[in-house]
């Protein structure tokens, strides 16, 4: 839901509505390099992300699942394309182009769009989905990516992931992870993203090289030490990463 939550007056509310560290928009990721650069997800914060890393245009963007955290700014995007006179370029699993053609039908006036079923490859970078267990919520698509032997995955939504989708975050130089809490106190059924706890017990069984846990709640206040490991991290807005050996 991004932080500030309009109804809340918690200090990590208060906190972020005076422009402090715990401002967060919806997740995503910009990635940029010399062939290029994509974005993945475009939730309803697309335009102010955009405006807050100066970004004009962007022509490629790359969806995780049909939820409208993460396709809330997908018709903005078009009109800017439409304006502009550019067409952009969405990606996603089939499943996922179906459900966002449902939603918003018009958009392919001004989108172009491409399965990922098989992969793709963007800005250089080698791209393959799996689809993850998002609890209560039914699924989303994580991505595991390479270029130039650096490999990470991006897996915003997720939680209780069965062995076999545990086994495309192995041998990662970085695993960016959704936490919404510390500890969740909810009963896991209705329950749809890691806790800080849970998603520390996975990185002991995958043992990326770094981690970056996003996705984060106004439970997460990014100005408290939780006794991290020195290599896990939690996202900043405006965090850059170098993504290279």
């Amino acid at each position: 839901m991004g932080v500030p939550r309009v109804y809340c007056d918690c200090e990590v509310c208060g906190e972020a509505r005076s422009g402090g560290v715990n401002r967060r928009f919806r997740s995503v990721v910009s990635l940029d390099g010399e062939k290029g650069g994509f974005l993945i997800d475009c939730g309803p914060d697309w335009r102010s992300g955009m405006e807050s890393q100066e970004l004009r245009f962007v022509e490629h963007i790359l969806i995780t699942h049909a939820h409208f955290d993460h396709i809330g700014g997908l018709p903005e995007w078009a009109d800017a394309c439409r304006w502009l006179g550019r067409r952009g370029q969405l990606y996603a699993p089939q499943e996922v182009l179906d459900i966002i053609n449902r939603q918003y039908p018009w958009l392919t006036g001004n989108l172009d769009v491409h399965s990922v079923d098989e992969g793709v490859t963007l800005a250089g970078w080698n791209v393959q989905g799996w689809k993850v267990f998002h609890g209560k919520n039914g699924y989303s698509y994580a991505y595991r990516l390479e270029k130039e032997g650096y490999i990470w995955a991006y897996c915003s939504d997720s939680i209780g992931l069965p062995e076999e989708q545990k086994i495309p975050l192995e041998g990662l130089d970085l695993l960016v992870l959704g936490t919404s809490f510390y500890k969740e106190h909810a009963e896991f059924h209705t329950r749809s993203v890691y806790d800080v706890t849970e998603a520390l017990e996975l990185l002991d069984e995958v043992k990326p090289k770094h981690t970056i846990f996003t996705h984060m709640s106004h439970d997460i206040d990014l100005s408290r030490d939780y006794g991290l490991p020195a290599n896990v991290g939690f996202a900043k807005t405006g965090q850059k990463i170098l993504l290279k050996k």
